[in-house]
């Protein structure tokens, strides 16, 4: 059985790494909050009395975890976080590595990660779509783009896999989608400011929006459980309106980074963005202009 090590046991990172582990691969993980990691480590030992190569190892250092790893997975924050991870890892790889990319960080870090991975060792970038409930039951769709063949078994661990083209397509098109997403979640907070101020009842509002097509935009941005901060919002815009120009989305921008703002909003659901959105138009507020990125 591979060695896999995986580095980020965040939101998303947690669940999956437990479905490796669930499928008894030899796992090594790493997280910058070390007691995630132990507490990981420590309830795999108690739910199972299989062999060694089914436990999971806890690395102090990024590069302890991936040293003879077989496949590595970086599951992070942002671009600031896989450079920073990259600086340890990179010396580290050994020659017939994989190099799983799966952050949402956009082609332009992808780019720059494949000009630093040392020969025979293989990068390949596979962010992932859905949120926390689906990475816990193993159907997140995988956006695998680059030679992703030699770990296609363990990136179907986590859900179905798509083969999106060259190295960075896949990062290419997470960065479509999660600008789609965002917008609409966005679209939707403006649709029920509008039924504040004509003063029709929330609850119909919402009935009505969520039977057209902004269907699923209503359900994330009323979720509870969905954990996707409005930081994370902001840098996944932010990426994407550097790319291209795309004043819709710039408007969108300003509108979470005013939410990222806030300290009771930073970090928590869009849910609670959205909130901010709405509450920020009837006292007649207009979004921050904060340029700042959280990655």
């Amino acid at each position: 059985m591979e060695k896999i090590a995986f580095l980020g046991l965040g939101h998303m990172g947690e669940p999956m790494a437990r479905q490796l582990h669930a499928a008894g691969h030899l796992l090594v993980v790493w997280n910058r909050t070390r007691a995630k990691a132990e507490a990981l480590a420590t309830e795999a030992t108690e739910v199972t009395e299989a062999a060694e190569a089914a436990r999971v190892t806890v690395a102090a250092t990024p590069a302890e975890a991936v040293r003879d790893a077989d496949v590595v997975i970086t599951m992070l924050a942002g671009p600031d976080a896989v450079r920073e991870v990259a600086d340890a890892i990179v010396p580290a790889l050994r020659p017939g590595a994989y190099w799983v990319e799966m952050s949402t960080v956009g082609p332009e870090t992808v780019r720059e990660l494949a000009g630093r991975v040392p020969d025979g060792v293989t990068l390949v970038d596979a962010p992932v779509m859905g949120s926390t409930d689906k990475a816990a039951a193993g159907r997140l769709g995988i956006l695998a783009g680059g030679d992703a063949a030699g770990v296609e078994h363990v990136l179907a661990r986590f859900g179905p896999v798509t083969r999106t083209g060259a190295l960075g397509s896949g990062a290419a098109l997470k960065l479509v989608v999660n600008t789609a997403v965002i917008g609409g979640v966005a679209l939707v907070a403006e649709a029920m400011k509008l039924a504040d101020a004509l003063g029709l009842d929330e609850g119909t509002a919402r009935d009505a929006l969520a039977a057209g097509p902004l269907g699923g935009a209503v359900a994330r941005a009323f979720a509870t459980d969905v954990h996707f901060g409005s930081d994370l919002a902001v840098k996944d815009v932010s990426l994407a309106t550097r790319t291209t120009q795309l004043p819709a989305m710039e408007a969108v921008l300003r509108h979470f980074q005013a939410a990222a703002a806030d300290a009771d909003v930073v970090h928590e659901d869009v849910a609670r963005a959205v909130t901010h959105i709405r509450t920020s138009a009837r006292t007649g507020n207009r979004p921050g202009t904060d340029t700042r990125t959280d990655s």
